[in-house]
């Protein structure tokens, strides 16, 4: 069995915050909060909500900014772990930032975050990535996505982080 993941992770700077399925399907409705910045969410976030089907935290999570509570993102999970063709454990991950969270190290701490409780549950993560999008590569690269599976269908290279590594800058 899996361990879960909390409603909510927290790292220095953010709450990455399970979305529910009714606030998934708020979001696809078009209803608005408060909290989240004006370009929240992406068509990206709307693409990602619409996967959650039912109350699991290995769905998608809202980025928070812990210092003013501006949602800022997303990250998340495409479903639970499955047993990849090793006998692994792996889930897929994908996040995305509106413009101005950019270039600030967002993305990698959110990313980090979740690491950090799938490296304790023995379950490898990988991500798939348009080429062109350096932006993401060096997040990938910096939270140790070190194998490279080749493209997906949609011509997304598709990178894996083994098991026992620890992304570059982590004192763990």
């Amino acid at each position: 069995m899996v361990p879960l993941i909390p409603d909510t992770v927290r790292t220095p700077r953010l709450h990455l915050e399970r979305i529910t399925p009714a606030a998934a399907a708020a979001m696809r409705a078009g209803q608005r909060e408060p909290s989240w910045h004006a370009d929240f969410p992406r068509q990206d976030d709307l693409d990602g909500v619409s996967m959650i089907r039912d109350d699991s935290c290995w769905s998608s999570r809202r980025i928070v900014r812990a210092f003013d509570g501006l949602v800022v993102g997303s990250i998340g999970f495409f479903g639970p772990p499955e047993p990849a063709g090793d006998g692994v454990e792996e889930v897929e991950v994908g996040y995305g930032l509106v413009d101005e969270a950019r270039g600030r190290g967002v993305a990698t701490e959110a990313l980090r975050g979740l690491l950090a409780l799938t490296d304790a549950a023995g379950v490898r993560v990988r991500a798939s990535v348009e080429p062109e999008n350096a932006a993401s590569i060096r997040v990938l690269a910096k939270c140790g996505f070190t194998i490279l599976r080749g493209s997906d269908d949609e011509g997304n290279l598709v990178m894996a982080r083994p098991l026992t590594a620890r992304p570059v800058g982590s004192s763990r």
